[in-house]
């Protein structure tokens, strides 16, 4: 249901600030914004904001921790125009990215943990022998090629493709992923964050705090939603 924003006292765009350390002017932009209900107007024009207007500011800021900025406007824009379907259904897509991305987490552990050295990830090697290693068609890795998975040089005399042991240890990754079931625009994000790491090892170690975002933004969506449960409820 839409709420009503005349109910409870009167409060002035700064009374709102304060409590959250925010500027008036952000309150009047979240207004504008459709994150708070429209505020009621004195004779002389300036606002007059309620306790309503206080429990919708106080919704989205406990919404922005788990569902971002952009989300947590939407939620709150579809609750005051009374779609609380729609509000729900922008949370299901909340969850749903949270539960692909803890998805992600485990593949990516999984994958590191077969990846156990082989005697002959330290040489090149062409497209062809590698495709064999790894029981692919040369056609797929061409395609991870496009895709930006694997990055090999070519070599100048004969422009033939030319795979370094990194080249190796990341089609080697992806080819875990690909088993998984993930989609290759995930598995190239992937590929991209053990390049910039600087290998599998730093990526392995940043396993446990990726843990942890994940479980603070779980965390962050259960008080966000008791937060707006009590926003509907007034």
């Amino acid at each position: 249901m839409a709420h009503n924003p005349q109910s409870g006292g009167q409060l002035r765009p700064v009374d709102l600030a304060r409590r959250h350390g925010l500027s008036a002017q952000a309150v009047r932009n979240y207004e504008a914004a459709g994150i708070l209900p429209a505020a009621a107007r004195t004779a002389s024009g300036y606002r007059v904001y309620t306790q309503a207007h206080a429990r919708a500011l106080g919704a989205f800021l406990a919404l922005l921790p788990g569902h971002g900025h952009q989300a947590a406007a939407a939620i709150m824009r579809a609750v005051n125009a009374g779609a609380e379907a729609e509000a729900f259904r922008l949370i299901d897509e909340s969850h749903a990215q949270l539960a692909d991305d803890r998805s992600t987490v485990r593949a990516v552990e999984g994958a590191l943990g077969d990846l156990a050295p082989v005697a002959d990830d330290r040489g090149e090697t062409f497209v062809g022998p590698l495709a064999r290693r790894l029981g692919l068609r040369p056609a797929t890795l061409r395609k991870w090629e496009r895709a930006g998975v694997v990055r090999p040089r070519r070599d100048p005399r004969t422009g033939y493709r030319v795979y370094t042991a990194a080249d190796v240890r990341d089609a080697r990754l992806a080819h875990q992923l690909r088993r998984g079931g993930y989609r290759l625009d995930r598995v190239a994000a992937v590929i991209a964050q053990v390049r910039s790491a600087g290998g599998v090892a730093p990526v392995a170690a940043m396993l446990d705090e990726w843990h942890a975002r994940l479980a603070a933004r779980g965390r962050a969506m259960l008080a966000g939603a008791a937060a707006l449960d009590g926003y509907l409820n007034s």
